[in-house]
């Protein structure tokens, strides 16, 4: 049996033409966090990483998107006595007494049928791992699942699997896109627009000190997934008031004209129409195209999975204050405060960030050294 244990990434559906690229995002975040791998390379359907630790390299390259799952597996060949082999030896030790586990095996097979290795592994890990107490279970009713994927000439037996973040690999889309962070909407809005494959310039525009240190959490959640050692972030203090509907629509009409100030062609909008109202997002659009710019919304077909999204970047605790923003009507449409924009822009704060485990304090400290 081969001891050497691979990382194996599953590319998404929509990332299966777009490998090249996922590729070269997996060689930069491992490079990022300082994981050392002897190769990168494709085999079949799946990305074969050949990782010095990889368990800290699956970590890592699950920060990515484009990903269906990612599993630590062992390799084999394409052979249906060697894999059944294969699944009773390591399937049979990764069994709790009494568990009941689910062998399921996908790809190309080579003169034999998935499902008949399905079962002849299920009745060797029966016979031979007796003193456990392991039984089979059903697709529906399960403990552990015993995961194996078949490329043309490999199999690869998963020690662990775990789900990926879906959508598309990072930078796909080459041009910028410029995105304001504000709030935990807005939060979520950059990270879809990230997930969708926009390479994104973030600006963190706030109203007043006490919020920075939420924004700098959200920030947090985000720039690791930018494929860069050292972000640069700039810092616009809107001095509006922080009170009541409309200024928050006015806050949120203030960010859009800033956003238009800056030379990206693309402009990433934090609306839902789940949340704001048709005619505030279309005047949205409207503005933007008037400036001669392209308007994103990254969260156009987004519905419930929006608190999804939010808590993958950890704002669970604020779903509370996220449901408040939900429940806003936004039928009025006030303008921007044109001088708070003017303001705001010729006292920005630029810091660079280098990612590690301290973002959140650098960030902090940066703002207040400036």
């Amino acid at each position: 049996m081969n001891e050497v244990s691979y990382v194996v990434v599953f590319p998404t559906i929509f990332s299966k033409n777009k490998i090249s690229r996922l590729i070269s995002n997996i060689k930069k975040i491992l490079k990022i966090k300082n994981q050392k791998f002897s190769s990168v390379k494709r085999d079949g359907d799946v990305i074969l990483v050949d990782a010095h630790d990889p368990v800290f390299a699956s970590t890592a390259i699950n920060l990515l998107f484009g990903i269906e799952k990612i599993a630590i597996a062992r390799k084999t060949i394409n052979d249906f006595q060697d894999l059944v082999s294969e699944i009773t030896s390591i399937g049979g030790n990764l069994l709790l007494k009494g568990e009941k586990f689910l062998v399921k095996v996908e790809g190309i097979s080579k003169g034999f049928v998935t499902k008949d290795v399905e079962i002849a592994a299920t009745s060797s890990i029966i016979e031979k791992k007796s003193s456990l107490g392991a039984h089979p279970g059903t697709d529906e009713k399960f403990d552990k699942l015993l995961y194996s994927y078949l490329t043309k000439n490999n199999a690869y037996v998963c020690i662990f699997l775990d789900e990926g973040k879906g959508g598309i690999p990072y930078e796909f889309e080459n041009q910028e896109t410029i995105c304001a962070i504000y709030d935990e909407i807005s939060a979520v809005s950059c990270y879809e627009a990230i997930k969708q494959g926009c390479n994104v310039k973030i600006i963190v525009c706030y109203r007043q000190t006490s919020e920075l240190m939420n924004l700098a959490k959200m920030i947090n959640q985000i720039i690791p997934r930018l494929l860069q050692e050292n972000i640069e972030l700039e810092f616009l203090h809107l001095k509006i008031g922080t009170n009541g509907i409309k200024n928050y629509l006015i806050y949120i009409n203030s960010i859009l004209e800033t956003l238009t100030r800056y030379s990206s062609n693309r402009v990433s909008l934090g609306l839902s129409p789940l949340i704001f109202s048709s005619s505030f997002i279309e005047n949205s659009i409207t503005y933007v195209l008037g400036k001669k710019k392209i308007p994103i919304l990254p969260l156009s077909g987004v519905d419930a999975n929006l608190f999804e999204d939010a808590k993958e970047i950890g704002l669970e605790r604020n779903f509370n204050r996220m449901e408040k923003t939900i429940a806003i009507p936004s039928k009025e449409i006030p303008p921007f405060s044109e001088k708070g924009v003017d303001e705001a822009i010729q006292k920005k704060k630029t810091i660079k960030v280098k990612i590690g485990p301290n973002n959140v304090h650098d960030i902090l400290d940066s703002l207040e050294n400036h």
